[in-house]
């Protein structure tokens, strides 16, 4: 080997080098909320973090607003955001609900003509308590040091040490361990919240209170994989919500207010439906025919196809079977959306009308809202929602990702920490009813239970996405942090 080959060979093995970030870049703002003008900081940077040997291996990009000119930062709430995915920034929640600034959608939360719009967020929650939103490795512009790294952060524990790690270092670098703390996360940003918060716990960072929105602690209410049963039971009252919304419905219960007829929904599905669904081959034929006939009464769907499914209708399959006869498809992260179908035939919706909606409109304003109003320059692509991501991870606790057992140890360490649970009734990702069977099934004593509060939303995973229903989040949000501070 000649001397150029062995030092290529060399250089090969060498570690990247490892650049600590630019300090944190400040810019001041003010909004106005109630009729009184907030004035507020908002710091846009990077949070280095570093490995169990003591070297740099990671770069957490985060927004953090705080009101201006408090002198006693220690009585100010303080609120860590973040979304789900896996594989999202904290954008939706930044941008669409929680933080002063809004991406400006139609009323309904559909999509807008292009060029899209910021407008000031007079829901924000910035009148209640500061804001810091995080973007874990690998979204937003967050950064393994060295790529080959990625794949400790990508899994349900490296999430949850990284993350952990953030908040550690913020409290510290801030001088915020005095401040009452709040958690807030959406989708798999709820696993994550819930991770933490038993996390975090057992390093002496206790919360006053976590935020759920649109809730998934247990996956194995939502995995429709062979041999699970689960999911169609708790899934079918929002099959039932989607079709009352979209007319489908026999007028005996399009006639009731869609709560109503939930009730009687969800008592069926967590009686008969369930029993049955556990019997199997074993059902009998008038029973079965029975099934057949109460389905197809709560879904909408048509006798022949519920008997074709043995009784089993996926998600993926709902979305397209409900509207097949106009050929249009209905959305996943939120019903209410239609969309189109390529095909009259085809088996699965080709795409997320609800999805579709969002993404050019969240993605063109947040990269105008970063670089023009917060001053913070990059060349780097700030992945709104990294799918490369989202299928390279590792949920590393067998095939049903559950963080249950953490919000449970949280709640009986720390009996103060109170628990908001906010769910959408057309949310067909992180349905209601599945999100309330995890929550009733964590083992805590029924005093511990009185800690948690529901809230029901007319829209569906991202709720707030229409404009009555983030006056109602705010609200509810604003009530619940009250409740969850010392008197």
């Amino acid at each position: 080997m000649s001397e150029n080959e062995k030092q290529a060979e060399e250089k090969k093995d060498e570690k990247p080098e490892s650049k600590l970030p630019e300090p944190p870049i400040e810019t001041q703002h003010q909004i106005k909320v109630d009729g009184k003008t907030l004035k507020y900081t908002a710091t846009t940077g990077m949070m280095p973090l570093k490995n169990e040997k003591g070297d740099h291996h990671a770069n957490i990009f985060y927004t953090a607003y705080t009101l201006y000119g408090v002198k006693d930062k220690a009585a100010r709430p303080l609120t860590f955001v973040f979304n789900g995915g896996p594989g999202s920034s904290s954008v939706w929640l930044h941008m669409g609900a929680v933080g002063p600034k809004r991406v400006k959608m139609e009323d309904e939360g559909w999509l807008p003509q292009p060029p899209y719009q910021l407008e000031d967020n007079p829901h924000t929650w910035l009148d209640k308590s500061d804001l810091v939103f995080i973007d874990p490795v690998g979204t937003g512009f967050s950064r393994a040091v060295n790529p080959d790294d990625n794949k400790k952060f990508w899994s349900l524990q490296g999430d949850l040490d990284s993350v952990g790690e953030f908040i550690r270092l913020y409290l510290t670098r801030n001088s915020r361990w005095a401040s009452p703390l709040f958690l807030s996360g959406e989708s798999y940003g709820t696993t994550r919240a819930a991770g933490l918060s038993g996390h975090l716990i057992g390093k002496g960072i206790a919360f006053n209170g976590i935020i759920l929105i649109s809730t998934i602690i247990n996956f194995q209410t939502a995995r429709f994989t062979r041999g699970n049963d689960l999911p169609y039971a708790l899934f079918l009252p929002t099959y039932t919500a989607t079709a009352w919304y979209h007319g489908q419905l026999p007028h005996d219960l399009q006639s009731k207010p869609v709560a109503e007829v939930l009730e009687e929904v969800e008592a069926w599905a967590s009686t008969d439906y369930t029993l049955a669904l556990m019997k199997g081959d074993k059902l009998g034929d008038d029973e079965r025919a029975s099934l057949v006939e109460t389905l197809s009464r709560y879904t909408g769907l048509d006798t022949k196809y519920i008997d074709g499914t043995k009784l089993r209708v996926n998600i993926h399959r709902f979305c397209r079977e409900l509207l097949r006869d106009d050929n249009r498809t209905v959305g996943r992260l939120d019903s209410r959306f239609k969309g189109y179908a390529d095909l009259a035939i085809s088996e699965f919706p080709e795409f997320d009308p609800s999805m579709s909606a969002i993404m050019p409109p969240y993605t063109a304003m947040f990269n105008q809202y970063v670089r023009e109003t917060l001053g913070y320059e990059s060349d780097d692509t700030y992945e709104i929602l990294s799918f490369k991501v989202n299928q390279s991870w590792e949920f590393n606790r067998g095939e049903f990702p559950d963080t249950s057992d953490r919000l449970r140890q949280a709640l009986e360490r720390n009996p103060f920490m109170k628990v908001y649970v906010g769910q959408g009734y057309y949310d067909l990702a992180t349905p209601h009813f599945a999100a309330h069977y995890s929550l009733n099934h964590m083992g805590i004593s029924p005093d511990l239970h009185e800690n948690i509060s529901y809230y029901f939303y007319e829209a569906g995973h991202m709720y707030y996405l229409d404009i009555n229903q983030l006056e109602k989040l705010k609200a509810d949000v604003s009530e619940f942090m009250t409740g969850a501070l010392p008197e």
